[in-house]
């Protein structure tokens, strides 16, 4: 396998990774500060692609069309917020879920109506359609660095908000002891409203910046959900340092494994079986990582009480 071929795997990796900080940054922040299994996550995602092609579209602006993903997104967040989940903080776990899996059922018809059945196609802008060269001689789309490079700018965005500025510290206090930060005079109801929106708006910007690298359909927010929920598990639930670090182990642990595994087990198998094998196992890696890395550190790798 030449270097260059595993540089960009690495680099995919690491942009896959970011993605999927984008997503569980948003979710572990409203499970950490109100508690609550938001399963309808992923469709903030998709809203945000939608918006992001649609707008794209019709102004010729990929850029517009970004900006309204996370508009959209954050304005879905906060209606359903004070219309839903407002209603759920008290209940247990199992009807939050049940609750927010009946919003995916509505936000996925919904949008079927309003943009129908088949996929958009969103374009890259000009400016980032090229490439550069690695090492090696091969060419890394610049594309996807500068799906990286905005990822790390949002990680650190979110450290100076969450731990600089005077909302962090309400959205801080209101994870440590959310009844003494309402006796003290704080609106518990807008705190929650804008990290509800915060982490709807994250999850829009997920969408729109992977929407110009595959289709935007509906559903397409349930699969990285999934990936999500992973990474706040293995990096701590609640912390955005392990969102970050979950999210960045397990994009290059399935995007190296689906590179690797099958061409290990093939020099063991035989190419036929040994692909097939590999590629199943390198299907589960990250699960087995997940449970590898709870039977070590059952809160996982950066609890956010530590």
């Amino acid at each position: 396998m030449s270097s260059a071929l595993l540089i960009e795997q690495l680099l995919n990796g690491l942009q896959f990774g970011v993605m999927l900080f984008l997503m569980a940054a948003g979710l572990t922040l409203i499970f950490g500060v109100m508690g609550l299994i938001n399963l309808a996550h992923g469709s903030f995602y998709m809203i945000g692609a939608f918006a992001c092609a649609a707008v794209a579209a019709w102004t010729g602006s990929f850029w517009l069309g970004l900006v309204a993903s996370l508009a959209a997104a954050a304005a879905a967040g906060a209606i359903v917020e004070i219309l839903v989940v407002r209603r759920l903080y008290e209940r247990d776990h199992l009807d939050q879920v049940l609750a927010t899996f009946a919003l995916i059922l509505i936000f996925s018809e919904g949008t079927r109506w309003l943009f129908g059945s088949f996929p958009l196609y969103l374009d890259i802008p000009p400016v980032l359609s090229g490439a550069i060269p690695l090492p090696g001689g091969a060419q890394y789309p610049l594309y996807r660095l500068a799906i990286i490079a905005a990822g790390i700018l949002v990680a650190i965005g979110l450290y100076l908000l969450i731990s600089w500025t005077r909302i962090g510290m309400r959205i801080r206090a209101g994870e440590s002891d959310r009844e003494m930060i309402g006796a003290l005079g704080v609106d518990i109801g807008s705190l929650y409203t804008l990290v509800f929106a915060l982490g709807a708006a994250l999850a829009g910007l997920a969408g729109a910046m992977v929407g110009a690298l595959q289709s935007v359909q509906v559903g397409m927010g349930e699969p990285v959900l999934i990936l999500a929920f992973v990474v706040i598990v293995i990096g701590g639930i609640g912390s955005i340092k392990g969102a970050l670090v979950g999210a960045v182990l397990v994009g290059l642990v399935d995007t190296l494994g689906r590179l690797l595994l099958p061409k290990l087990f093939a020099i063991a198998m035989g190419p036929s079986e040994g692909a097939t094998v590999g590629a199943a196992v390198a299907s589960m890696l990250i699960y087995i990582v997940m449970a590898l890395i709870l039977a070590l550190r059952p809160q996982g790798l950066f609890p956010a009480n530590t």
